[in-house]
């Protein structure tokens, strides 16, 4: 009964978010996202225009606009750099970039990026969500990031964080069948074939459509593979962010059995020296004591009790001392240890071993994130998630101090309607004064004879005896102002998206040099810039710090990532973590890449996904490899030559075998000095017969050798050579294709505007 509660508790929750402010901001962003996907009348307005003989197609400017403000934006992927809180963890950091890279390419992260952006433009955000897909890496699991349909999540309306950080809660409401739920929550199958839903089964969850429109919220209808209609039911899915008690635990660790076994034998080993040495102090002062029995400075009875008596004093050094070391060790070997549990782990552990060797425990709070999902009428599960930070991730495009957005493509709205109804009247206009009508008076003509032949060339038109002819009736004149209406309005969309028609590729709007064009490219993506910079990042930041705090706590046993591609000049790379390490006895001393102990912060790498013009960024580099700050290696890395990595690796060949006939050449040369110095060696000697045959035999192998280099030389330049003509040959090709590429669509763009001033002149 108590979950059952928790389920009326969260619907209830949902009725009051989903409030009238809401409801208004969705609608006004649905219309906006049913005109970005040309859905721009109603079927009212479709069948007012069909009755009165106009026309119904609409001209959609804002799709253009979005697809470039999404090229901009994703045009290069993010990258994560981890930077160390501790000197210590540096390596960990290196490690987690390569991780967070590992889980952005399983998750088909460019695709789920572009699909956020379009819904940041569209519907006036997109949401990242970041999750653990249990089911992969064969049950180990898999840290994985999706997106969420922005419609579908609610937000505490009191969040003014622009990444809804202090929101008490984020709940996701989507209607879902039957069988799909029992697929994503097989363990509970047993609660959702139980579950009622108050979800009416034949109404949309849309809040403004007439169904016309083909999104998932006009799907209303599910049925399973054996043709039976499904159930649909509502799905609750809250995640709220909690204060828990934890207790900052300080205990003493004594030494284990095997430890103090150790130990003894140690100091037993250590104390022998020690023993042997008192024996031997032992024997001396008996010694003594005996020269003064036998001197008869001292009774029989008194020789013995000192005897008894050293020996007693040596036994207590020997075991004060052993007690002293034993102590010391032991001392050395137990420590006092600190972790962080949950007030009611506290609880347990103060009942059980370790209650005598707790020092210190200090009661604090901390935020967490409990996940909720309710089904219908019943409540399925909770759970607290990784970290304490919301696995939601919101990005906006305008934000407003509030859970409601503006998008890209609202302010467009009432522009494109203009432009629509100005282009509709202009053709309904033509069509007029291209299709005659005729005023004539009742029974003067037979009309189906006029209907079939009045616009044949040549044709005669009889009318009755006695009546005037038909007169034509022409339309009237329209005004130019719809002219400037069309251009005005062009413009007007353009001005408040900041996509202007250069750089959709109008030749019309361009500048003829190509400093021009970049310098127009720079100037008309500063605003998409300024929103990548302010918005963009900092949400994926906040994805980054997300994906941290799961992948540790989830990463905690020994794995491999492999990254494909991890560069331009690599074909893959792995990282390990979390590798035990052992010493010759098999014992386990530590651990390689101890990757959940790693603390470090998550930054965005500056710049990384701002829009870069290819062309401009490539003759940057050329001027860096010709100032010498960076080489060619570098410079191919950057493009888009195929088999770039073959080519470095060949370059690396090429270079090692210039190093090495360089070693050659300082063979030889030292070879040649060995000669002249044996030369002087064996004159001064006079031994003119031995000089003239290491001569010879010197001679002999240096012309060997000298043969041998210029031989590895030559080939070696003319491969060298080759793969330079080669090089060259690719990247005049590429710049080639690229210009040749640009030619093509400037003569199509320059074509289409022709025929559409052709078309308006006619």
């Amino acid at each position: 009964m108590a979950k059952d509660k928790k389920a009326d508790k969260l619907k209830h929750l949902f009725q009051m978010i989903n409030g009238n402010k809401r409801r208004e901001w969705q609608a006004a962003n649905q219309e906006g996202h049913d005109f970005f996907l040309d859905n721009q009348m109603s079927k009212k307005e479709q069948d007012a225009l069909e009755s009165q003989g106009m026309p119904t197609f609409t001209i959609n400017r804002i799709i253009p606009i979005v697809e470039m403000l999404n090229f901009y934006a994703t045009s290069n992927q993010p990258r994560w750099q981890a930077v160390a809180v501790e000197g210590s963890d540096s390596n960990l950091a290196a490690v987690h970039s390569d991780v967070a890279d590992y889980i952005w390419y399983i998750s088909d992260g460019p695709t789920i990026y572009s699909q956020v952006i379009s819904d940041a433009c569209s519907k006036s955000m997109g949401f990242f969500r970041v999750a653990i897909d249990s089911n992969r890496d064969r049950g180990m699991g898999e840290v994985v990031i999706d997106n969420i349909e922005p419609f579908d999540v609610y937000v505490d309306p009191k969040a003014r964080d622009m990444m809804f950080r202090d929101a008490a809660y984020i709940m996701i409401y989507k209607v879902l069948p039957k069988a799909h739920l029992i697929n994503l929550f097989p363990e509970y199958k047993t609660k959702i074939n139980n579950a009622n839903s108050n979800y009416p089964q034949d109404i949309s969850t849309r809040i403004k459509g007439d169904g016309r429109d083909f999104q998932y919220q006009d799907i209303t209808e599910s049925w399973n593979v054996l043709g039976e209609e499904e159930l649909l039911l509502d799905y609750y899915e809250m995640y709220e962010k909690v204060k828990v008690a934890y207790m900052n635990v300080f205990y003493h660790m004594e030494p284990t059995p095997e430890q103090i076994q150790q130990i003894e034998i140690n100091v037993s080993s250590e104390m022998q020296g020690m023993i042997d040495e008192m024996n031997v102090q032992m024997k001396e002062q008996e010694l003594a004591l005996k020269q003064q029995l036998d001197a008869g400075q001292i009774i029989q009875e008194r020789y013995e009790i000192e005897l008894q008596k050293m020996q007693i004093n040596m036994q207590q050094s020997i075991e004060q001392e052993k007690q002293t070391r034993l102590s010391k060790a032991m001392e050395e070997v137990s420590t006092t240890e600190n972790t962080v549990v949950t007030e009611k782990e506290y609880n347990i552990l103060i009942k059980g071993e370790l209650k005598n060797n707790i020092v210190q425990a200090t009661k604090f709070y901390d935020d967490k994130i409990k996940m909720s999902v309710c089904i219908g009428d019943k409540f399925l599960f909770e759970s607290y998630l990784p970290g304490n930070e919301y696995p939601i991730i919101p990005v906006h495009y305008r934000w407003t101090g509030t859970p409601y957005p503006m998008s890209a493509v609202g302010p467009l709205v009432g522009k494109q309607q203009e432009l629509n109804k100005a282009h509709q009247l202009m053709v309904h206009n033509a069509s007029l004064g291209s299709s005659l009508r005729w005023m004539y008076y009742e029974g003067s003509v037979d009309t189906e004879y006029w209907e079939k032949f009045a616009s044949a060339p040549g044709a005669l038109l009889p009318i009755n005896h006695g009546y005037e002819p038909p007169k034509e009736v022409l339309p009237a004149q329209l005004s130019n102002a719809f002219a400037g209406i069309v251009g005005e309005g062009k413009g007007d969309m353009e001005y408040l998206a900041g996509i202007y028609s250069s750089q959709q590729g109008d030749m019309g709007t361009q500048h003829d040099t190509y400093k021009g064009l970049l310098a127009n490219d720079e100037y008309g993506t500063r605003r998409v810039k300024r929103w990548m910079k302010s918005t963009v990042e900092p949400s994926l930041k906040q994805l980054g710090i997300v994906v941290k705090d799961y992948a540790q706590d989830l990463y905690t046993a020994e794995k491999v990532f492999r990254l494909v591609q991890p560069s331009a000049l690599q074909e893959d790379k792995e990282v390990t973590i979390n590798k035990i390490q052992y010493n010759d006895l098999g014992k386990e001393i530590g651990m390689f890449n101890d990757y959940a102990a790693g603390k470090f912060d998550i930054r965005v790498i500056t710049g990384a996904t701002l829009p870069v013009n290819r062309w401009a960024y490539l003759n940057e580099l050329k001027e860096m490899m010709q100032l010498g700050v960076i080489d060619d290696v570098a410079l191919l890395a950057e493009t888009d030559i195929k088999n770039k990595e073959q080519i470095a690796e060949r370059k690396s060949m090429l270079a090692q075998l210039q190093g090495q006939i360089q070693g050659l050449e300082q063979t030889l040369k030292d070879k040649e000095g060995a000669i002249e110095t044996l030369e002087r060696q064996l004159v001064q000697a006079g031994i003119k017969d031995k000089i003239r045959m290491a001569e010879h035999d010197m001679r002999k192998n240096l012309l060997d050798a000298s043969s041998k280099i210029k031989t590895d030389a030559a080939k070696a330049k003319a491969e060298q050579e080759r793969m330079s003509k080669k090089m060259n040959d690719a990247a005049v090709n590429y710049e080639k294709d690229l210009r040749r590429n640009e030619k093509i669509q400037q003569a199509n763009i320059a074509k289409n505007s022709a025929l559409q001033n052709n078309s308006a002149k006619s």
